[in-house]
């Protein structure tokens, strides 16, 4: 922390930031709970990513996960509150997890100050906010500022990507067994993006590299050559994502870093591996 600084920004695991990551960023992570039939894992604290991809191949079950508990926050909340004056929580979408009723709850069991926001996004669309909230406090903002800042990119940001397969999405209850069928058969590749804080089918393309291809089609229609802030996500296949970041940083006056993240276990358990998408928004 600079000498200035008396914000501390915190998130959720849905963010994609490893708790090591985060703070690299300034953005403290809450982790969310991995619970498999034979055990529970705290994403990021004993469960990384690279070891949760093949316990989710082995898996017979699709593993759940539960969102930190209010005591998780207040614990964060209480050793933040020794080093810093305000607290600034920006959370997955209300839409998606109760993540946000928790961060709620333990911000009216502490005297620190607490400033809640709700991203109404999810993965780097989320994380996107954490990173920029925390380079405002770290140039000495107030809790107010900060938390000013975050609410005005949630509606700014443009989160699009395509899954692989529609298996874990049929796994999970978020499409039924007819539709996965009907893609399966006529290898469909669905568009999807985060819509007022809800996952929803954009479009769809018949091949992945044509679907990649969309993807920066819609960006590049989206920012209408203004300078932008992006993120790469995907669930285990970083070749693809390295690649897709070689585009945008060829075809866009990208501001600050391209961020390159794999959306970490609590993204791949409901998307499955062989996510790959963009997140970004203009200033």
């Amino acid at each position: 922390m600079s000498p200035q600084q008396k914000v501390a920004v915190i998130s959720d695991a849905a963010c994609s930031l490893p708790p090591e990551v985060g703070l690299q960023y300034g953005v403290h992570v809450v982790p969310v709970y991995m619970n498999f039939p034979d055990r529970s894992y705290l994403i990021g604290v004993d469960l990384k990513t690279e070891d949760f991809y093949p316990l989710l191949k082995a898996s017979k079950t699709l593993p759940k996960t539960a969102q930190p508990t209010a005591q998780d926050f207040l614990k964060v909340y209480e050793e933040l509150g020794k080093t810093h004056e305000e607290l600034v929580v920006i959370t997955i979408s209300e839409a998606m997890s109760a993540t946000i009723q928790s961060a709620r709850q333990a911000a009216e069991m502490t005297r620190i100050p607490v400033h809640v926001v709700d991203s109404r996004s999810v993965s780097m669309g989320l994380g996107m906010i954490a990173i920029a909230a925390a380079q405002k406090a770290a140039e000495g903002a107030s809790g107010a500022e900060v938390a000013g800042l975050a609410r005005s990119l949630v509606p700014k940001i443009h989160a699009i990507f395509t899954v692989d397969t529609l298996e874990y999405l049929h796994k999970g209850g978020r499409i039924g067994g007819g539709a996965k069928l009907l893609a399966s058969a006529l290898d469909i590749k669905p568009i999807l993006t985060v819509n007022n804080g809800r996952v929803e089918a954009l479009e769809k393309q018949r091949t992945r590299k044509r679907v990649v291809a969309r993807l920066l089609e819609i960006m590049e229609e989206r920012v209408g050559g203004k300078p932008v802030h992006a993120a790469v996500l995907h669930t285990n296949v970083p070749e693809d994502a390295e690649a897709l970041a070689a585009q945008v940083r060829e075809r866009f006056q990208t501001v600050g870093e391209l961020v390159v993240m794999d959306a970490g276990p609590d993204i791949a358990t409901h998307a499955g591996p062989g996510t790959v998408g963009l997140v970004f928004y203009t200033d």
